[in-house]
């Protein structure tokens, strides 16, 4: 029976589940008894052996149709290969079979969340606390698929149904967890007086006390009893003076008529906190004029006398309003001045920060050769302090030069080589100036021993080196490394998409439900990160160029250009073709050496775990990348969740463009171009795609009468205007 080795298999004893099935199929009476040989292909699996797993719990299924644990194993083996819906099927039809099962019903449950199911989940959530309405991950389970489908009153209902089930402590995480979830559920169905009660009421129970005030100052806003908030916001204040939040629900607290009011609040908190840096820099965003001056005056003397370094990053804000960029500069070049002439005694390094701050303004002006000589004049003053060379760096690569800047991020990293900060911007620097080799180098100082780097790097998902590494390869013309690359972030997206799945048991268990249903909304717009957009823009820029121009065989080209050649060039072509291959062999050699002793250390870390679980994943071999058959297939790929998340940039639209131009697909094209002119008319990139989209011959002229003639005609009157 499948009960022997269920707990084998639980327990990731693979091996003596495997002596099990041997033991029950090797009498002739069960030599295909089902659910032993779907247990023994699940066990298979677990071990790597993917082939041989699915075609003995294939055989096992036909054996035994009717089983409820052949289709839950084959749910399994689906579910192990990311196959989320055809193993929803097959634990459906598990159901059919034995439909009070838990642990399917659990399993489903699962996979319903993961694929966001959400009516399937609140179903099956529905059945599981009917069978076990004692549990407390039934009722959690059931109000969170009423939450995910946003019918936030009935959510609500259900927690406090259970809530009054629950016998409390005095001090216990878990209620106050429960508490915190069930008012934020209120909160979301708009039920702001219910939500303030609550709060009131188990104020005492929940451990979050911070939670509990910014909860109660935001509620308070929401029902308009500002004075009540004004005291929240002001306790909170004393609380930490330094956070912007508690100063903007002060201002909405307070309602200030005019910007004196509004300074005069500031004001107060100046002579309250006279050490408090944010009531003197929030001012700075709404004031104009001599009291900007002002202010701005006292916010720039305490910082460069304190010997602020990040003062500059926290006015960059304000750099759009030339006004004020013209007053920042006329203040702190006449500090500088004063400074010089030996004014106000002040130490020696206040004149250093204000060089430093100097170097960093008018290099964000675009004024790069005034910002060299006050960074120029900084480093002479000071040579060891390595933000000078890191804002010298960042001049130069605005300047253009970007081997230049690679350079002197160097510098500033051989001042600190313990620096892992540093160290990872040296390496970015280095891989912008295409010195990818170099770059590894670099970051080798903060990887695993004994490890290649490269490998390192993407076990740790470090996302910032393979996007640069990417457009680094891409510049070199590298295309096969370059969508390596992308393939390994689209990876690490996919890993945390399925990561989330141990987080939908874990998270009922533990209560952190506030926590969960804020990751599952992440997870569902995950792909809207900055990396994964560069990936994928990368990759679909190469992919189009392929299209465009297909790789050659390089031996026909070596071929075509021996034949033009006399005897003289060609015994040079053939030295230097001979050298070529020797290095390219050394280097593979290398490469391979790597390789041996990383599966050593590998096999060595395994050995320690009980079992290996899962098989390997397929490599990405950058040459078979870069000659794959149908590119704009791959490039649809990337594109996908761009325009499913990334709308609002105009890049989305043109590169689904491009794609649609070469698959011909007019409807589409049309979608593309209506888009992005909604957002930018006056890009280049689009007009250069409307004149093609116009061009005489590209689309049937009958098509676009019949169909789209007023959409097409304003968009070209719009583009030639």
């Amino acid at each position: 029976k499948p009960n022997i080795q269920m707990p084998c298999y639980e327990h990731k004893q693979y091996r003596n589940g495997l002596k099990f099935c041997k033991q029950i199929l090797s009498n002739p009476k069960f030599t295909e008894h089902g659910e032993t040989l779907a247990m023994k292909g699940l066990t298979l699996n677990c071990l790597g052996k993917k082939e041989d797993a699915y075609e003995l719990v294939r055989r096992g299924l036909r054996n035994d149709l009717k089983s409820h644990v052949c289709w839950h194993v084959y749910g399994l083996l689906q579910r192990s290969d990311k196959k989320y819906d055809e193993a929803i099927k097959c634990y459906r039809n598990a159901l059919k079979w034995d439909k009070d099962n838990l642990q399917i019903l659990r399993d489903l449950s699962l996979l319903q969340i993961q694929m966001r199911d959400l009516e399937g989940y609140r179903e099956t959530r529905y059945q599981l606390l009917q069978l076990r309405p004692a549990q407390r991950a039934s009722w959690i389970g059931y109000a969170v698929a009423y939450h995910l489908l946003e019918d936030f009153e009935m959510a609500a209902k259900i927690v406090e149904e259970f809530r009054k089930t629950q016998q409390v402590n005095k001090v216990d995480y878990e209620y106050s967890e429960l508490l915190l979830y069930q008012n934020q559920v209120l909160r979301e169905a708009g039920l702001f007086k219910e939500a303030l009660e609550h709060l009131t009421t188990y104020e005492k129970q929940i451990c979050d006390k911070l939670a509990v005030e910014e909860t109660r100052g935001e509620l308070l806003l929401q029902l308009d009893r500002s004075e009540e908030a004004t005291e929240v916001y002001r306790q909170l204040q004393e609380r930490n003076p330094e956070n912007w939040a508690y100063y903007q629900g002060l201002e909405k607290a307070l309602k200030p008529a005019s910007i004196e009011e509004r300074q005069k609040l500031y004001e107060e908190a100046w002579v309250k906190y006279p050490k408090g840096l944010v009531p003197r820099r929030l001012p700075l965003t709404f004031l104009t004029g001599e009291k900007f001056r002002e202010c701005l005056d006292c916010y720039l003397r305490t910082n460069f006398s304190k010997g602020c370094p990040p003062v500059f990053t926290t006015l960059k804000s304000l750099y759009h309003d030339k006004e004020k960029v013209s007053i920042v500069e006329e203040l702190v070049v006449g500090y500088e001045t004063c400074l010089k002439n030996g004014g106000k005694e002040e130490p020696p390094t206040t004149l250093l920060w204000v060089q430093y701050f100097l170097a960093q303004h008018f290099d964000h002006v675009g004024q790069q050769t005034l910002a060299l000589d006050y960074i120029n004049t900084a480093i002479e003053s000071t040579p060891t302090l390595i933000e000078l060379f890191l804002i010298k760096a960042k001049i130069y690569k605005h300047a253009g030069n970007i081997k230049e800047a690679a350079r002197w991020m160097d510098e500033a990293q051989a001042l600190d080589t313990a620096d892992r900060f540093i160290n990872s911007k040296c390496a970015k620097y280095m891989l912008k100036a295409g010195l990818v080799k170099e770059a590894e180098e670099m970051c080798s100082k903060f990887t695993r021993e004994g490890a290649s780097a490269v490998e390192n790097l993407n076990e740790m998902q470090c996302m910032w080196y393979q996007t640069e590494c990417a457009l680094a390869y891409k510049s070199m013309n590298k295309f096969g490394d370059a969508l390596k690359k992308c393939h390994e972030i689209e990876r690490h997206f996919v890993e945390i998409t399925d990561d989330q799945f141990d987080f939908h048991t874990y998270c009922m268990r533990k209560m952190t439900l506030r926590s969960y249903v804020d990751l599952l909304k992440l997870e569902d717009v995950l792909r809207m990160h900055p990396f994964y957009y560069k990936a994928a823009r990368t990759a679909i820029q190469i992919y189009l160029g392929l299209h465009d121009n297909p790789l050659t065989d390089d031996n026909k080209e070596h071929q075509a250009d021996a034949e033009n050649l006399n005897d003289k060039e060609l015994k040079k072509l053939r030295n230097k073709q001979r050298r070529a291959q020797k290095k390219a062999q050394l280097e593979e050699e290398k490469k391979n050496a790597e390789k041996e002793k990383q599966l050593k250390n590998q096999k060595k870390k395994k050995e320690d775990d009980d079992e290996e679980i899962g098989g390997p994943k397929e490599e990405l071999i950058p040459d078979k990348l870069a000659k794959v058959e149908n590119p704009l297939e791959e490039a649809v790929k990337f594109l996908t969740p761009l325009k499913n998340l990334v709308k609002n940039k105009i890049e989305t639209h043109l590169l689904a463009f491009e794609i649609y131009f070469r698959k011909e697909k007019y409807l589409l094209m049309l979608q593309s171009v209506k888009r992005a002119f909604s957002m930018e008319p006056s890009h280049p990139w689009l007009h250069q795609c409307l004149v093609r989209f116009f061009k005489g011959g590209t689309v049937d002229t009958v098509f676009i009468q019949h169909y789209y003639k007023t959409t097409c005609f304003s968009l070209l009157s719009l583009a030639l205007q």
